[in-house]
């Protein structure tokens, strides 16, 4: 695969995802990503940004906290 945004090679890595919900900020851990070599893009999955979606969701109603840093799960059902 090639990145989008300079046509660079794209490496698997694991990296951080972070999103600011307004009134807390999510960052999840160990998140597997595809990461340009060229200028760094980092660039998720369907299915991986599908579980950043619920996982961001899930904070977010249950509001508990104003940062909530997690781990990406290692199987996602």
């Amino acid at each position: 695969m090639t990145c989008f945004m300079c046509k660079g090679k794209l490496d698997d890595q694991n990296t951080s995802f972070m999103v600011d919900l307004g009134n807390c900020i999510v960052i999840v851990k160990n998140v597997p990503s595809q990461v340009c070599g060229q200028c760094g893009e980092v660039s998720y999955g369907n299915d991986v940004a599908r579980q950043l979606e619920k996982i961001a969701g899930a904070v977010k109603a249950a509001a508990l906290t104003e940062v909530a840093v997690v781990n990406y799960p290692e199987k996602v059902a």
